[in-house]
């Protein structure tokens, strides 16, 4: 019994020496203020479910984001097995709310699957002074271009669709507002998908598809009353220029010892 409290205990202190201070009162202080909001602004009933329900999904959305995009930030494969678990909870809400199926279908068809692959496939390429890390590297300027007309073109065709077919729901208070946030769903769908790739392929350029996804992301929640989920938005911000900044320096490191990844992107 002794023995087996010993390693709980050291479970969790290798836990809490993985993370750095900044790192624990940053993510401290994020639960915090969505705590404060949830219950200063909670969530009103919408489709006949109770607003504690749609609450309660946004709290636990928040918590475990803000965990995966810390892992993410330290190069650590595991983001990819929390976040699975992030992405059914904003299925979850999806579905309740009646809105945004363009994201929804992603995070079915595309994220859930490229979670798991993008696991297995981190796993393949740890640094060779700490195992626990990953090797990230930078994209080519051709591709970083391709990806953006790929997300234009998917933002105009899938955008048309969704504002033409969209199902009525009590979240948006006029037609207006239901296609414009149609085509801003078809954007973020198609730079979550971006996003999902460069992940996958360990490049830094994931962080700057992550400032505009973040930034039209905002905007809906504003416009649909979110305020709980603008919690975690300025998380994420804050989380994403701290990611940056790590990667950025980590692959000019390896520069300047003259390590390099070789496998290629595409």
């Amino acid at each position: 019994m002794e023995n087996t409290l010993q390693k709980k205990e050291n479970v969790f202190k290798r836990l809490w020496n993985y993370f750095t201070t900044y790192e624990i009162a940053y993510f401290e202080i994020i639960v915090a203020a969505a705590l404060i909001l949830a219950i200063l602004l909670p969530e009103e009933d919408a489709n006949g479910v109770s607003g504690i329900w749609i609450t309660i999904l946004y709290l636990l959305d928040v918590i475990l984001a803000m965990l995966c995009e810390l892992l993410t930030s330290k190069q650590s494969r595991w983001s990819f097995f929390i976040y699975n678990f992030v992405e059914l909870i904003e299925i979850a809400t999806m579905i309740i709310l009646r809105a945004r199926f363009a994201s929804m279908a992603v995070a079915i068809f595309f994220w859930i699957p490229a979670h798991t692959a993008g696991f297995i496939n981190w796993s393949k390429h740890k640094d060779d002074k700490d195992k626990n890390v990953t090797v990230v590297r930078s994209m080519k300027w051709w591709q970083s271009l391709l990806m953006w007309v790929a997300i234009a073109a998917w933002t105009v065709g899938i955008g048309y669709v969704m504002a033409a077919f969209s199902p009525e729901t009590d979240f948006f208070s006029n037609d207006a507002t239901l296609k414009a946030v149609a085509y801003m769903d078809a954007c973020l769908s198609a730079i979550s998908i971006a996003d999902g790739i460069t992940v996958f392929f360990r490049v830094k350029e994931t962080w700057l598809v992550w400032y505009i996804y973040l930034a039209i992301e905002t905007a809906v929640n504003i416009i649909t009353g979110q305020w709980i989920l603008l919690v975690l938005k300025f998380g994420y911000l804050t989380n994403t220029t701290y990611g940056y900044t790590k990667w950025t320096k980590y692959i000019k490191d390896r520069r300047e010892r003259g390590v390099m990844d070789q496998s290629t992107l595409f």
